[in-house]
């Protein structure tokens, strides 16, 4: 597979080392920039890499509480102007009670229902493409948080506790963002592909098997400690986990999702020089 100029700046993005390193390592990799990443991680001691896509589509989140329900929908759009324009702010509200009235995080399901034709009209309106990405429904002791900007959002759902509990943990999940509840939530082949590169960066340590045994399970627990939530120094206080405040509480996070708008969207870069220079050729 060819390795362009673009994948080796994307992957310097993300990782933070060289151009040649980067390039060897997709060429080694065949262009697959995950495989490269996990390679670098294996020979570099490199941390994690930046998550792949850039935040690059504009839009907001509507969120909705009441009688025991949560929803959350992520609506997006082309520019930032059009995300604060009043009819694309109106769709936004049109939308959330879609999802609130029909309790239906199937977003092919509400358009079907007759947002479609709402959503349509508003792109002939406004002039610029409309989606409307992803939804959540969550039923129980339920609680949200939405960032001032409109683009980060939590929806949490709490056993036991209260609407003011879940909403402290909510804003925490939105600054922090981990990853999954409770280590016992991480799946088997997540943690195997953290051991197995933490293995191969300690391979050349020299340390004796039983040594590098215990270094690698000291770094799987922190890896653990730092995904999960209730593993976190609370983002309001940090002399106290997440964990130990929802037990002094008496409640537990059964579940919860966080939306970033445009999170995993990438959007084509253009390079307008060379646009111009090849139109005049």
């Amino acid at each position: 597979m060819a390795i362009t100029a673009a994948m080796v700046k994307e992957l310097r993005e993300r990782t933070g080392l060289g151009m040649m390193d980067c390039k060897k390592a997709l060429v080694e990799a065949d262009g697959d920039a995950e495989l490269a990443i996990e390679n670098l991680r294996k020979s570099s001691g490199m941390k994690a890499a930046k998550k792949a896509g850039r935040t690059a589509a504009e839009g907001k989140l509507g969120t909705k509480v009441s009688g025991g329900v949560a929803v959350m929908v992520e609506i997006n759009c082309e520019t930032d102007f059009c995300a604060r324009d009043d009819n694309f702010n109106g769709f936004v509200e049109i939308a959330t009670n879609a999802v609130f009235d029909a309790k239906e995080p199937d977003v092919a399901v509400l358009l079907q229902a007759g947002l479609e034709s709402t959503r349509e009209t508003l792109v002939q309106k406004i002039g610029e493409n409309i989606s409307v990405r992803r939804a959540a429904v969550y039923e129980g002791t339920v609680a949200n948080y939405i960032h001032t900007t409109g683009k980060i959002g939590v929806l949490i759902e709490l056993e036991g506790g209260n609407e003011e509990l879940g909403r402290d943990i909510a804003m925490h999940i939105a600054a922090v963002n981990p990853q999954f509840v409770s280590s016992e939530a991480v799946p088997a082949d997540v943690i195997a592909k953290e051991k197995e590169i933490y293995v191969a960066q300690a391979a050349d340590s020299g340390k004796p098997p039983e040594i590098i045994e215990k270094m690698v399970e000291g770094r799987v627990r922190k890896y653990l400690a730092e995904i999960c939530l209730v593993d976190q120094p609370f983002v309001k206080d940090g002399d106290i986990k997440v964990g130990a405040l929802l037990k002094k509480e008496g409640a537990s996070v059964k579940q919860f999702v966080r939306f970033e708008v445009g999170e995993g969207i990438e959007v084509e870069e253009v390079d307008f020089a060379a646009e111009v220079a090849s139109q005049l050729r």
